[in-house]
């Protein structure tokens, strides 16, 4: 298999097994009263996503060989997805789930940016293409990520809203809500 193969599978697997575990953390979030905002555009984020790839396998060579201080910095893209994922812990999720008694956490990389995990996968869906030399992936899948995320960001600022006045926990600490009392 190619560099290009290699790299697209190992995407391919990665995204799969980050909708598993956010499809896990979605359903206990709903079973302690968390509710979904923002459901009608959360199909669109998963067509620009798998279009991305596909774009990718099918439009780029697959003998190119990458420019590899690109794919190295996309490699430490993961790192900062994973630091990402492992801050939120048991509330992370790709679709924007709130839970009202839950803090915001301000914590990790939320401490530097508001939207740490969108920063991420801005850059990622820039910085894959042009390490195989496909400028016009990067920018035309740049833009349409850019159109739905300005209007995903408006719509979580406005249910998180009235959480964040709540403190969040420290670093690294995760708060789940007690159970309410028997009656």
């Amino acid at each position: 298999m190619t560099a290009l193969g290699w790299i697209l599978a190992f995407v391919a697997v990665q995204r799969l097994g980050e909708l598993v575990l956010a499809e896990c953390n979605t359903r206990r979030l709903k079973t302690l009263g968390a509710r979904e905002v923002g459901a009608a555009h959360y199909p669109l984020f998963v067509v620009l996503h798998a279009s991305w790839l596909a774009s990718l396998a099918v439009f780029v060579p697959w003998h190119t060989q990458p420019n590899w201080w690109l794919i190295g910095l996309f490699a430490l893209l993961q790192l900062a997805r994973v630091w990402i994922v492992a801050t939120l812990g048991r509330y992370w999720t790709t679709r924007i789930i709130t839970l009202d008694t839950a803090p915001v956490v301000t914590g990790g990389p939320f401490h530097f940016v508001r939207h740490p995990n969108y920063l991420v996968v801005c850059c990622e869906i820039a910085v894959l293409p042009l390490a195989f030399g496909a400028w016009w992936i990067a920018l035309v899948w740049s833009a349409l990520n850019a159109a739905l995320l300005w209007h995903r960001i408006r719509v979580e600022d406005a249910a998180l809203s009235a959480r964040r006045a709540r403190p969040a926990p420290p670093c690294g600490e995760r708060t789940v809500p007690a159970p309410a009392p028997p009656p």
